[in-house]
């Protein structure tokens, strides 16, 4: 039974509990009377009451009328300039449906949402300026119509640019939803796919503080918001991170989550209330919850509902009951909603329906969106979630208003535009005429509209969104020579992931970029010898360290301080992921750039978080993620779920994310200083790096005179071993490089074959030249043609390729090898627990699988003969009848 079902056997006690609440909170303030009630219901839970499971509070707005601040804008003038805006939202997808092109698009989002951009466009979004990067906003994705109406009313987008709305193949139009990469000056942030705004703007949030905190910038100012569907919050990621919010005080993020009731399909939560399972969800997570229910209308019926009725109904009635009431009609709302009790019906009584269907829900009404929004700005320590209920196609009438279907909704009849115009009150600058043309409308410059609406922008410091696509400060970045220790042979044997963190030593203590540099890890950097910077460089936390860490008496203890650079995210590769994306892109949100490394267990990496790698792209981030304990079988023991085979294939997939597969400390040197050389030198590139890195300690010799151009392009030759009756080219990557060379030193001592041994240090750089070379030759027939780097780097001679990655990986140059003879060994299948020597025999990667493998292609060219190959599988003990691993 509901609580409002429950009989109040003693109405003058509950009165008295009631007004000794109202008198602490007068006399003595809200925060005593929180104590207070805090105390009460731990009695009562220690008594054994049953205590109520939610936190949820009744069905209408947090804000009391008489505690909201008075509206600062011209109400009038604001809905004249909102109503021009959203005809002209619509009318951007109905002339581009009209092209007969199914370009699709989406209406009905934005009008339900319209007055909060409105309400803050007017009153609240900050503009970047020189002073400060303005306020972070992550817009819905579908609304982006809305967005582009705006900007072209302000005269920031021409009508041609809106006419060419999702067609943006030749250059002149306009993306579906906010994509940085396709309007590098305008879109700050990717919102689709549904789910990344979310995370994305908590860790956004967070870094601001992280900046701050270390001395960086000054972001006090500066504040995140995140526009969300209530549908969207399905999404895990939408709710997976609200507790570190918290958790973190970000009382600098606000969450408006618009409560129309509906996702793609029909209602969100039909047999329940949304609004109140989100409230509940957040108010535990410690977030501020402010509630949007009702429109003004509704509060005068509230302060006449001295029965309690109305308030009664408010909260028993079901969302998809709601989601019907705005489908219908005033009398349809009148039999079935206020005719469910007398009391409620008498309220009404003396309306007529069109009043009643009238009634507005709060996300409508500026001024409750304006209260809350203050509300949200003056709170401290604690993150802001708006519930604003709304109606999906909200002006649109029978063609969506309220329906299943508004959110497919692309094309609307005449009938249905001449509603719309006379709902938006257009009737004056849209004529019987003209109405067929689908025209834009703009505002007269000169007129009230034209000064309010630019006066406005000009007080919040300019035009917003805005993009910073370049920062503007060079920085002194450092030369190859600065990681001379790791170009030189080893002392003793290393991983690469230790060559990894001894060139980030070099960085985090070089004097022009160290202050910029962000370590992030997942809770591994025990497992990547990461530990030492705890103590040297201290994990940031925005609180200090309130204790005494257990292993206070050794040099490399848990240090955490609000001051620290590392960004210790605990076991969350996707909040990591985030954090990675916000320093990455720190550059065009704060006109700061920094340089983030991210370093996890590889496996745990793309493909875990492939959608926000594939957003990262979007948002032109650029910094270094590092895959540490790569490869198919390089993890003693560790198994199936641990090993990693593919992430580079998954890491091709993502156009400007630069991968290597380094074998040698030196590769892992060269490669990031070209990495911050591209990304942060004078050309400014948009790429991101992906290392592997390996946890096998093996030698590692010195850099081989002019390798450098071969490291950073791909291939290079590492080395000759010598052979009197034939000569090959072994490739390798990685930790498998080891294997090549074991192979090519067999070939030379017991079958007289010589060999080229190359390091590849990225097969997906190389078929990226290889196909931009083939694709020039096409088109240029006559034009002096092209070669790829690997073509010319190698000869005819048999080639046999080995990595501790899938086949696709290195079979991807195999139509820019010069040789018909090319052999590729890999781990394609699921990894399993073992040692390093049984998983390569395994996987076939082996150094006898590589001697094989190459006497197998002389043999097909007679160069050996077919016995040699046979007698080598029994050499080896390799068993012909083996599973594939791949089916293994």
């Amino acid at each position: 039974m509901s609580e409002v079902n429950k009989i109040d056997v003693d109405a003058l006690e509950t009165q008295e509990w009631l007004q000794a609440l109202e008198s602490v909170v007068r006399e003595e303030g809200v925060e005593r009377a929180q104590f207070l009630l805090e105390q009460v219901l731990e009695q009562a839970r220690l008594d054994g009451v049953d205590m109520p499971t939610g936190t949820t509070t009744n069905y209408v707005n947090t804000i009391p009328v008489d505690q909201e601040p008075a509206y600062p804008g011209d109400v009038n003038i604001e809905r004249r300039i909102r109503s021009i805006i959203r005809w002209n939202a619509i009318m951007i997808v109905l002339r581009a449906s009209k092209k007969d092109l199914d370009l699709g698009g989406h209406m009905a989002s934005y009008q339900s949402s319209a007055a909060f951009y409105e309400v803050c466009f007017n009153h609240f979004f900050k503009a970047p300026n020189d002073v400060d990067g303005g306020d972070l906003v992550y817009y819905q994705g579908h609304i982006s119509p809305g967005i582009y109406a705006r900007a072209f009313v302000e005269g920031r987008l021409t009508a041609e640019q809106l006419d060419n709305f999702r067609q943006e193949v030749d250059g002149k139009g306009l993306p579906s939803y906010p994509h940085p990469k396709l309007m590098p000056e305008f879109w700050q942030f990717p919102t689709v796919s549904m789910g990344l705004g979310p995370i994305a703007s908590i860790y956004q949030a967070r870094f601001l503080k992280y900046l701050d905190g270390r001395g960086l910038k000054d972001t006090k100012n500066q504040r995140v918001y995140a526009f969300l569907g209530d549908g969207e919050m399905d999404e895990p990621e939408s709710r997976g991170a609200i507790s570190f919010a918290a958790r973190e005080k970000l009382d600098n993020l606000c969450y408006l989550i618009n409560c129309n009731l509906q996702r793609l399909d029909g209602p969100v939560m039909g047999n329940g209330k949304i609004i109140q399972e989100l409230e509940g969800l957040f108010k535990g997570a410690g977030w501020n919850v402010i509630k949007v229910v009702w429109g003004s209308g509704w509060d005068i019926l509230l302060a006449k509902d001295t029965s309690g009725k109305l308030l009664q109904l408010m909260n028993e009635t079901i969302d998809g009951d709601y989601q019907t009431y705005k489908a219908k009609d005033g009398a349809y709302v009148r039999e079935h909603f206020f005719g469910r009790y007398p009391e409620t019906a008498a309220l009404v009584a003396d309306m007529t329906d069109e009043e009643i269907f009238a009634l507005k829900r709060g996300g409508h009404e500026p001024s409750k969106l304006y209260a809350a929004f203050k509300k949200a700005e003056e709170t401290k320590d604690r993150p802001t979630v708006i519930l604003a209920k709304t109606v999906k196609g909200y002006g649109m009438g029978e063609a969506a208003e309220g329906k299943n279907i508004a959110h497919q909704v692309k094309k609307m009849d005449m009938t249905h535009v001449e509603h719309l115009r006379s709902r938006l009150g257009l009737q004056d600058l849209v004529s019987d005429e003209e109405i067929k043309d689908l025209p834009y409308l703009t505002l007269e410059e000169g007129s009230e509209e034209y000064k309010y609406l630019h006066a406005r922008r000009e007080a919040l410091q300019g035009y917003t969104p805005k993009r910073i696509p370049k920062f503007s400060e060079s920085l002194t970045l450092p030369e190859v020579d600065a990681f001379k220790p790791l170009l030189e042979e080893q002392k003793r044997d290393i991983s690469t992931t230790m060559g990894f963190v001894r060139a980030l030593n070099v960085l985090l203590k070089d004097k022009g970029i160290g202050k910029n540099i962000v370590p992030i890890i997942a809770d591994e950097a025990r497992t990547f010898g990461m530990e030492g910077l705890f103590r040297q460089i201290g994990i940031y936390n925005p609180h200090g360290q309130n204790y005494t860490p257990q292993d206070r008496d050794i040099v490399s203890y848990y240090k955490e301080a609000t001051s620290g650079q590392v960004l210790q995210e605990g076991i969350n590769e996707l909040g990591a992921m985030s954090s990675w994306v916000a320093a990455a892109t720190s550059y065009s949100t704060n006109d700061l750039p920094m340089i983030p490394f991210y370093i996890y267990y590889s496996m745990f990496g793309f493909q875990r978080v492939g959608d926000m790698a594939w957003m990262a792209g979007d948002q032109q981030a650029r910094g270094f993620l590092l895959g540490a304990t790569a490869g198919r079988t390089t993890l003693n023991g560790e198994g199936l779920q641990h090993e990693d085979g593919h992430s580079h294939i998954l890491a091709n997939t993502v156009p400007n994310c630069i991968s290597y597969d380094p074998t040698f400390a030196y590769e892992v040197a060269v490669i990031m200083q070209d990495g911050i050389r591209r990304m942060y030198g004078e050309n400014q590139e948009n790429v991101f790096y992906y290392l592997t890195l390996m946890n096998e300690n093996y030698h590692q010799p010195a850099m081989p005179e002019g390798a450098e151009e071969g490291i950073r392009k791909g291939i290079y030759k590492l080395e000759t071993v010598a052979g009197d009756k034939a000569k090959v080219q072994l490739l390798g990557s990685g930790t498998i490089m080891i294997e090549v060379r074991k192979a090519a030193q067999i070939l030379s001592e017991e079958y007289g074959i010589g060999s080229d041994v190359f390091s590849v240090t990225s097969f997906n750089e190389l078929t990226r030249d290889g196909q931009d070379a083939e694709r020039f030759n096409m088109l240029n027939p006559e034009a002096e043609q092209k070669t790829a780097y690997i073509t010319s780097t190698l000869t005819d001679a048999v080639t046999v390729a080995a990595t501790d990655y899938m086949k696709n990986y290195a079979e991807q140059v195999r139509s820019f090898v010069p040789s018909s003879n090319y052999k590729v060994l890999g781990t394609d299948g699921y990894g399993r627990s073992d040692s390093r020597e049984n998983l390569r025999r395994h996987f076939e990667v082996n150094a006898g699988y590589v001697v094989v493998a190459t006497l197998s292609e002389l043999a097909k060219r007679g160069e050996v003969e077919k016995s040699v190959v046979v007698e080598a599988i029994k050499k080896f003990d390799i068993d012909t009848n083996k599973v594939n691993p791949l089916y293994a």
